[in-house]
């Protein structure tokens, strides 16, 4: 059984798309070999993928940090949704075709949508969490929530 390309294998070109298909052809024939549902009768719909956008994250003494290239992609378009354990990345990267297809020697650019769900390793304080774009670099940076400071309340009499 062939496995799905990765994002990296698309992004980097390593595995061509024909190959991709040549193998899923070849699949659907040893699933239902002369059958109706062979790969010569089987109409595939076109499903858009999405791409997994890769990171890096490191913390600091009172951050964590998420960078991710966002090169072409407006940053209006990025949908970023924080939680007080999780980030959740998505924008789309929309290609201007200047050559018809047969006239491109490499194709490994990765176009479309995209998305990535983090995990965080500690709880960050929701509303005090920024976004920057800088030369298509976006950094996140999440200030951790202190669990060690404390306060003092006083107890009011009536």
């Amino acid at each position: 059984m062939f496995k799905k390309p990765s994002f990296l294998e698309r992004l980097t070109g390593s595995l061509h798309v024909e190959e991709y298909e040549d193998e899923l052809s070849r699949e659907d024939e040893s699933i239902h070999p002369g059958s109706q549902w062979g790969s010569e009768h089987v109409e595939r719909e076109e499903v858009p993928q999405e791409g997994e956008l890769p990171i890096d994250m490191y913390h600091t003494g009172d951050n964590i940090v998420i960078r991710a290239l966002v090169a072409g992609v407006d940053p209006d378009d990025l949908d970023i949704a924080i939680t007080r354990d999780m980030v959740t990345i998505r924008g789309s990267r929309e290609e201007d075709q200047e050559a018809p297809d047969e006239d491109y020697h490499f194709r490994e650019l990765y176009w479309g949508s995209f998305s990535r769900t983090i995990v965080l390793p500690e709880e960050v304080l929701i509303d005090q969490s920024t976004a920057k774009e800088k030369h298509g670099m976006l950094i996140i940076t999440l200030p951790k929530v202190d669990k060690d400071r404390s306060t003092k309340l006083r107890v009011k009499a009536h």
